[in-house]
């Protein structure tokens, strides 16, 4: 064998010789960047196999395969990676959609008071109008549990708690409006 043959062999082999602090350094530092932008909530696949493959790497440099450790160093900063990108993106989506339901239920709730109070002025039936200002109030509550949940960068919890506040708006100003309906009604007989 020549002398560059085994200068080659002697530097792959003392490539593998150590382990691979450095790479697991970067994987760990890669998680915790992940971790930081809410991965482990909104990217958890990725997160998840980051970690694993994180833990793969010190098993195997316990075992004395460096080789195979820094293959799983590498990996496992790949994925932490991908899931901090992932959550972010995840992030930004989830935050524009509630923004969206937001404002949609914004303008109808106030759309829902204008109503109402015209119903009261009216004089529509008194129990009806307090059975639907109950109903509006509740709304108003799963409102406030979403704008607290988006204070706190919480988005499932925001969204969880805009599931189906749209529509028990509507049905709320539908109720409104056939109160006020039943009352013109009643003065016209």
């Amino acid at each position: 064998m020549s002398r560059v043959a085994w200068l080659a062999v002697a530097l792959l082999a003392s490539a593998c010789a150590e382990p691979p602090n450095t790479e697991m350094n970067q994987a760990q530092g890669a998680i915790d960047a992940a971790r930081a932008v809410g991965a482990e909530r909104y990217a958890t696949s990725e997160y998840n196999a980051a970690t694993e493959a994180l833990k793969n790497a010190n098993t195997a440099v316990a075992q004395g395969d460096y080789r195979l450790a820094l293959n799983y160093a590498l990996e496992s900063r790949e994925h932490a990676q991908n899931s901090a990108r992932d959550a972010a993106d995840t992030r930004a989506r989830l935050r524009g959609e509630i923004e969206r339901s937001m404002a949609e239920v914004a303008a109808l709730m106030a759309q829902a008071g204008t109503r109402l109070e015209a119903a009261r002025k009216a004089r529509a039936p008194r129990r009806a109008l307090d059975e639907i200002a109950a109903a509006i109030a509740m709304v108003n509550e799963d409102v406030q549990k979403a704008g607290e949940a988006i204070k706190s960068d919480d988005y499932f919890t925001a969204r969880a708690a805009l599931d189906g506040v749209k529509e028990r708006i509507e049905k709320a100003i539908a109720a409104v409006d056939e109160a006020s309906k039943s009352q013109v009604q009643r003065r016209r007989s």
